[in-house]
């Protein structure tokens, strides 16, 4: 039945984050550059702008040091690389930039390669930089609560014998997940027996809405955001100095066995308390913030706060460059204010769950207040300008923070940018669209570049003047204008040059890690052309099991060829039994539309199987044909006509163009 439904429509259900390719190295034929004068110069202007000398956090970075992480490869069973801990140990802390990176970014970096096992406050202990993100461990009344278990199953089970090995070995009694992303829950079979969940020993908290928010936020757009992340977390590039040197928010994704056991828990309201093996938990909501599903809390014991993802040492994405839903900056504000007043006047130590605690109740009411501010400032003077008749990218052109915000370290643009979450905020609150009309229809890139091209004198003159301006450091401009005759001309291999060269330039000034990915992964491809690695894979046993057959439903219909399937019309009935249910399927109008809980009476194929039959479908474990030979899958009606809806169905491929029409 689904022969032709490759697990690439979960792929990137996981945020985003995960990918799994093999990067290439970089051979004598290296074909970077070093960084211009004029990067050099726009680098150490900011080294005069922000308090490199304030060495706080690298004091509480490293603060409660116990141990560092194990120093091998972490492999998995096929001898595939899932992490390796000296991938990044070219960034050695107290160590000038090199002139290839922002001294900002550099110094986000060396402060995220502080790794290891790290002792927060009585009880509660962090792992750092065994994966993206942090995971928790706290020390209750009869054993251990984990909290955001990593990526990768292994990744977790590693981290988690670190703890052992130096705290003593106790059980795990529980399991929070903060929210509903994959590098906050992935690897919990890696620290947690399910059948030990079924049994009631070890409870599970997430907030509300996490399945379906951990399932879905990425299902749709899946394969395009999953391109697209291989350019955002810089996937293709090695890490060196003129390549990845982080994402900002971590240092990269783990690569291994992406895991789910369902909540057993769910925190439903703010000022809900739960008393979690002998500890007093607050828990506060925060659905739409940095993920649509999310909390924090409150410890009464430990008189500490969980942030979450909602206060990190860094601007975050209000909008993420590999494509997603836009996150309301306001409402995010707003939680942060109420965490303030909840807790503010009694919390000594405050963690979240990227990046280094901070400690000291003035200390951490400052943090919160100066990112509650932050994310405020960017909602009201973005509104406050488009009030004024500027549009999205004039606004952010001028946006300017205050000095006392944009010059204190927590918040400047590591991973998300001033630049990307200011238009993200226009957008949400007016759309693409600018007001001007001569914006409302445009043509498309390769057709509007080929004019350009020939209205600018010719793809000659263009390169001319471009590289002049490329000269004077007029990178932007140059990676404008010469995009033009690329799309104009994609054999164009100077004008693919110049404009590689004007990105590489502009990655080397990045602030933001992903930003920096972005620019030289464009250049590596504009030199190199489209490397087909393998594609990534997350579709792990455990997502598919979690996604709902509603879902599921919904994905074949983003993939269904409207314009080939315009003229059909077919009507299916699934039955999935007593746990499943039935659905009512049909094709009309180039839609696939269905009805769950109905059956038609004139549907042309009735399809009966089970939903674990189904998984073994979705993850390629069979075939339709196997599973009809077995009695797996019973067709009663016109197999002919579910081929026939089957094949209007589109695979979608991975390695499309991005910098090159």
């Amino acid at each position: 039945m689904h022969r032709k439904i490759k697990p690439v429509f979960v792929k990137l259900m996981l945020a985003g984050l995960v990918t799994s390719l093999s990067v290439p190295s970089f051979a004598a034929d290296d074909l970077r550059k070093d960084a211009a004068a004029a990067t050099q110069a726009a680098n150490d202007q900011l080294l005069k702008q922000l308090p490199f000398a304030d060495k706080t956090d690298f004091e509480n970075a490293n603060k409660g040091f116990i141990a560092a992480l194990p120093p091998a490869p972490i492999k998995g069973e096929a001898g595939n690389l899932i992490w390796d801990p000296q991938k990044y140990g070219f960034i050695k802390e107290g160590e000038k930039a090199p002139a290839t990176v922002n001294p900002s970014l550099w110094r986000q970096a060396q402060l995220i390669n502080i790794s290891g096992l790290f002792k927060v406050t009585d009880g509660i202990y962090q792992i750092r930089n065994l994966d993206l993100s942090n995971m928790t461990i706290i020390e209750g009344k009869e054993g251990i609560t984990l909290v955001d278990p990593l990526v990768s199953a292994e990744t977790a089970k590693i981290g988690l014998d670190l703890y052992y090995k130096h705290q003593g070995k106790k059980p795990v009694k529980a399991v929070i997940y903060t929210h509903s992303h994959v590098d906050h829950y992935g690897g919990v079979r890696g620290v947690v027996d399910e059948a030990d969940v079924k049994a009631g020993k070890v409870k599970i908290y997430a907030p509300e809405g996490f399945m379906e928010a951990a399932v879905a936020e990425n299902i749709m757009a899946g394969n395009v955001m999953s391109r697209r992340a291989s350019y955002m977390y810089g996937n293709l590039l090695p890490a060196d100095e003129k390549g990845q040197v982080g994402a900002g928010l971590g240092t990269t994704t783990s690569a291994g066995t992406v895991t789910l056991i369902a909540p057993t828990d769910i925190i439903t309201k703010t000022g809900q308390k739960e008393v979690i093996d002998g500890l007093t938990y607050e828990f506060m909501m925060a659905p739409g913030s940095e993920a649509p599903s999310e909390m924090l809390w409150y410890i009464e014991e430990k008189k500490a706060i969980s942030a979450a993802e909602d206060a990190t040492h860094t601007l975050h994405n209000t909008y993420s460059l590999r494509g997603a839903k836009i996150r309301e900056p306001l409402p995010w504000s707003k939680y942060l204010n109420q965490a303030l007043s909840m807790w503010g006047d009694k919390a000594e130590v405050m963690f979240a769950q990227h990046h280094w605690p901070t400690w000291g109740n003035k200390e951490v009411t400052t943090l919160l207040k100066s990112q509650r501010d932050l994310y405020r400032y960017i909602n009201d003077e973005t509104l406050r300008l488009a009030n004024m008749g500027y549009t999205r990218d004039e606004i952010a052109e001028q946006f300017k923070l205050p000095d006392t915000l944009a010059n204190t370290w927590a918040n400047r643009g590591y991973y998300g940018s001033i630049s990307h979450n200011v238009k993200a905020t226009y957008v949400l609150y007016l759309g693409w669209f600018d007001g001007n009309p001569a914006t409302l229809n445009e043509l498309t890139p390769t057709e509007s570049a080929k004019k350009y091209v020939e209205f600018m004198g010719g793809a000659d003159e263009v390169l001319k003047k471009a590289k002049a301006s490329y000269d004077k450091g007029e990178y932007r401009w140059v990676a404008q204008v010469v995009k033009h005759v690329v799309f104009a001309d994609p054999s164009n291999k100077a004008a693919k040059e110049l404009e590689a060269d004007a990105l590489e330039q502009m990655g080397y000034q990045a602030e933001s890690g992903p930003w920096r990915n972005f620019y030289l992964t464009g250049a590596k491809e504009l030199r190199s052309g489209v490397t087909q690695l393998p594609t990534p894979n997350t579709a792990s046993p455990d997502t598919v099991r979690a996604m709902s057959l509603d879902m599921f439903f919904d994905y074949l219909a983003v993939r269904l060829n409207g314009p080939k399937s315009g003229d059909a019309k077919a009507v299916l009935n699934f039955d999935f039994g007593d746990t499943g249910g039935k659905y009512k399927v049909e094709l009309e109008n180039g839609v696939l539309n269905h009805t769950a809980n109905a059956e038609a009476s004139n549907a042309d194929t009735t399809i009966a199987l089970s939903r674990d039959t189904l998984n073994n479908l979705i993850l390629k474990q069979t075939t339709l044909e196997k599973a009809v030979a077995a009695g797996d899958v019973k067709i009663t009606g016109s197999s002919d006509k579910l081929k026939e809806v089957l094949g209007y169905l589109d695979n979608f491929e991975f390695w499309f163009n991005i910098v090159t029409p």
